[in-house]
């Protein structure tokens, strides 16, 4: 019934607080503190008390759909209960809620409320939609799986293992999940008498008789199997989840990290089974990860689903829907699935090398700045390495109109790239259209300087082979670059680097040789730690562009 959410912060900290209209499955990611987890808890709060409060962090509000006077109707029919004995309802009145939260409320005001919920949020939250939210976190979704009341066959199931029991089609669904994912099939066992109890076999039951009845057949056939309580955290987490997504009842499902206990595989499929079981029924499920391969099942499913990438850093936060066409083609790429770039939805930023040696070079100088150097550190950075140069733009670019902080680092001969080439270059970086020519001019011009030199402008010094006009200007256009989060190794190439360890080769012959002597041990004399120049100024300039709320080159 949930219709619309919103957030207090928009895509840019100078956009618009978004307005998100919900779909079945709502999928909330992003780094480590970026409200993933307090955003549930305050749609929880929301749910329970239909309170907006001044002092949340992440949601404003949210807004509830109108029924029609016959669908409220239904709807209060169904919810509903009947009074237990000696249990007096005042006249005009009727009893909701569930379990131990019953209230008496008028019938024609609550009729009102289901029908208008936004004229009276308190009231619809307070006495309808409190009773059918339910929160799923790391170890109550393990608790599920244990034994339960059979409850009462003359009365309506109170439970998703009553439900089960009783709807045959509901627990063929289940047992065909849990089949898929373990190779084993769910049964619900009945004969410890007032309890029922979830079993996993090697065979499937020949009927529903034999798995509901009590007789000899039903006894041997539950005995042979092995009770959920044996197996590991991530059985009876998966079952656990797909028990209360198919059988239970709340209308607002919010589960946090449902990766957790789970191998990658059994998370896509996780992902895929929630938002198809949502799609078929009215529940709203809001979700919490840090698994692209959870949000790859979802989004694989077919189902509509939003999802939400949220960030907050140097007390700025931001928000964005991350449309389902540009993440799945992440994933079709073979070069984008390979480098396991989905990752980056994760992390505050995202580092792109021309290869692997210059991503673990890069990355282990960053790490050292972040330990000793912590203010020129990159904090939260996932180093990702394309096959050359050229490539580099077909990681950053969907990165970051994922709205994804994504830099690139080139050797200095990507001034060589002249035409369609340096024109995607810029493309990949956003630097507006009408920059695209004096830039390009200006490439041509300084390339053409470098040519002139009969240097390599690579392996002989970079810039510095330049007279001082020439190298002014090509450092005019590198400090262009850089605005925009496209950074070029203005000395040549990474193996250019921290000369004064007088390191020769390239590639593996150069990165194996440079980190021994830059050490291991950092507590040891001979251990590299981070100095003003050389490259760790270079790796201070790229955080400043991450840092820099108001950074060129992301798509608003």
């Amino acid at each position: 019934m949930i219709k619309n959410i919103t957030l207090k912060s928009g895509t840019t900290p100078e956009s618009e607080p978004l307005s998100i209209d919900l779909t079945p499955v709502t999928v909330f990611v992003g780094p480590n503190n970026s409200g993933k987890s307090k955003i549930l808890s305050e749609i929880i709060e929301f749910c329970q008390s239909g309170i907006k409060k001044t002092n949340t962090v992440v949601l404003d509000t949210i807004e509830f759909e109108n029924l029609e006077n016959d669908t409220a109707i239904k709807l209060l029919e169904n919810i509903t209960l009947k009074p237990k004995r000696n249990e007096n309802v005042r006249e005009n009145h009727i009893l909701i809620g569930k379990d131990n939260l019953r209230y008496q409320v008028k019938s024609t005001q609550m009729l009102q409320t289901l029908e208008t919920p936004n004229s009276n949020t308190n009231h619809f939250c307070q006495f309808y939609l409190r009773a059918y939210t339910t929160f799923l976190g790391g170890s109550n979704r393990i608790n599920l799986v244990r034994q339960q009341q059979a409850g009462n066959m003359q009365e309506p199931p109170h439970s998703s293992f009553q439900t089960l029991f009783r709807d045959d089609k509901k627990r063929k669904e289940v047992r065909r999940i849990i089949h898929d994912a373990f190779g084993v099939y769910f049964t619900l066992d009945p004969t410890n008498l007032g309890h029922l109890q979830i079993k996993l076999s090697s065979v499937e039951p020949k009927n529903d008789l034999e798995e509901r009845g009590i007789h000899k057949e039903a006894v041997d056939f539950h005995s042979s199997s092995e009770p959920v309580e044996t197996a590991s955290d991530g059985v009876k987490a998966f079952t656990g989840m797909i028990t209360e997504i198919i059988a239970g009842d709340p209308k607002v499902l919010i589960i946090d990290e449902p990766e957790a206990f789970l191998h990658p595989s059994l998370s896509h499929k996780l992902g895929k089974e929630i938002a198809t079981a949502a799609e078929n029924t009215n529940k709203r499920i809001f979700v919490s990860t840090h698994s692209s391969n959870f949000i790859m099942g979802c989004i694989q499913s077919g189902v509509p689903i939003n999802i939400v990438r949220l960030t907050y850093k140097n007390k700025v936060a931001t928000a964005r829907v991350l449309p389902n066409d540009d993440i799945l083609k992440l994933m079709r790429d073979p070069l984008l699935r390979s480098t396991g770039v989905l990752e980056g939805l994760f992390y505050e930023n995202v580092m792109v090398t021309e290869g692997d040696t210059d991503r673990a070079f890069y990355q282990e100088i960053n790490e050292r700045l972040l330990q000793f150097k912590p203010r020129w550190g990159i904090s939260n950075c996932l180093f990702l390495n394309a096959q050359n140069k050229q490539t580099i733009r077909r990681i950053i670019k969907p990165l970051r109109e994922l709205g994804i902080p994504a830099a690139g680092i080139t050797d200095i001969d990507v001034l060589k790239e002249g035409g369609q080439v340096w024109a995607n270059h810029m493309k990949s970086g956003f630097i507006p259209t009408a920059s695209h020519t004096s830039l390009a001019e200006q490439r041509r011009t300084i390339k053409q300087k470098f040519d002139e030199s009969g240097k390599d402008m690579k392996r002989d010094g970079g810039v510095a082979i330049l007279n001082a006009d020439d190298k002014e200007s090509a450092n005019n256009l590198f400090d262009s670059l850089d605005q925009y989060g496209l950074f070029v190794v203005r000395n040549g190439e990474v193996e250019t680097w921290l000369k004064s360890l007088k390191i020769g080769g390239h590639g593996a012959e150069w990165l194996i040789p440079i980190f021994e002597k830059m050490g291991s041990n950092p507590n040891g004399q001979k251990y590299l730690k981070p100095k003003t120049t050389d490259v760790w100024k270079f790796v201070k300039t790229m955080k400043e562009w991450f840092d820099n709320p108001n950074r060129k080159g992301i798509p608003s």
